[in-house]
């Protein structure tokens, strides 16, 4: 994956201050949250946070999004709204250390409120305002909205009109929607954007897209934050096992008690 030259808007995150006894409560009580008061540094490019549910993948991602100046529900930076407030206070408590370069543009998108968003932007669409509708950006110029599309077409009109070069992404569970083959496509619209100076921070559990070549694959777990490598990642050997045995391990996954005895 070519990469423009450093490429980063985000260098490195760190808790401001030390956990202590009186952090007993979410989302300080996770080992990723509790790692970064050594620090974590962002490979320019594409960044992958994977691991198991409750990990801490989302919760760090939505950090570090409000803590760049994003809605928690998502969004650009310019796109302020909120449904219902559910976030962590964990941006508060994030130093955030920025690279030279500034990003032209920027998106969080998460996958469980991008309807959220999309109602946002009719709504803001809806009242008199001297500038261009906001929609037809997402649209590629199409008349209509996105809410007329469905969730993987979306995704993929948001992918390709509104992200753009020199762009600085954070990206929750964007598989979500979209299909094995539009996944790749993804995958390659993310190299693309890469080497026109965008910045991604993806939480995933796709293993196609973390087969993204020299990306930066951080593994969430009980120990903490560690970096792995993608043919060591459980899940990648666990599909692998899967698709070369499917019988054996639907065998051993749906057996009855009894057919042990």
């Amino acid at each position: 994956m070519a990469i423009a030259q450093d490429g980063r808007f985000v260098r490195r995150i760190q808790l401001r201050t030390p956990i202590t006894a009186h952090d007993d409560h979410h989302p300080f009580d996770i080992p990723a949250v509790q790692a970064l008061a050594a620090g974590l540094d962002l490979a320019p490019g594409v960044t992958f946070l994977v691991g198991e549910n409750g990990s801490g993948k989302s919760t760090l991602v939505e950090a570090l999004a409000v803590a760049c100046g994003f809605s928690a529900e998502g969004g650009s930076q310019n796109l302020r709204f909120a449904t219902r407030p559910t976030h962590s206070d964990l941006h508060t408590r994030l130093v955030v250390t920025r690279g030279r370069r500034r990003p032209r543009t920027g998106f969080f998108l998460r996958a469980e409120s991008f309807y959220n968003v999309l109602t946002a932007l009719e709504e803001l669409d809806a009242q008199p305002s001297p500038s261009p509708p906001l929609m037809p950006v997402y649209t590629g110029g199409r008349a209509g909205s996105l809410h007329e599309r469905s969730h993987g077409e979306s995704f993929w009109d948001l992918l390709i009109n509104r992200f753009g070069p020199s762009g600085l992404y954070l990206l929750d569970e964007p598989e979500a929607a979209l299909s094995p083959t539009r996944q790749l496509a993804a995958l390659r619209r993310i190299h693309d954007l890469c080497r026109d100076g965008g910045q991604f921070v993806i939480a995933t559990h796709s293993p196609l897209l973390l087969a993204l070549p020299g990306a930066s694959i951080l593994l969430l777990d009980e120990r903490g934050i560690t970096a792995a490598s993608y043919d060591d990642l459980p899940m990648v050997r666990l599909y692998r096992g899967l698709l070369a045995n499917p019988d054996g391990i639907m065998g051993e996954l749906l057996a009855d008690d009894d057919d042990s005895a």
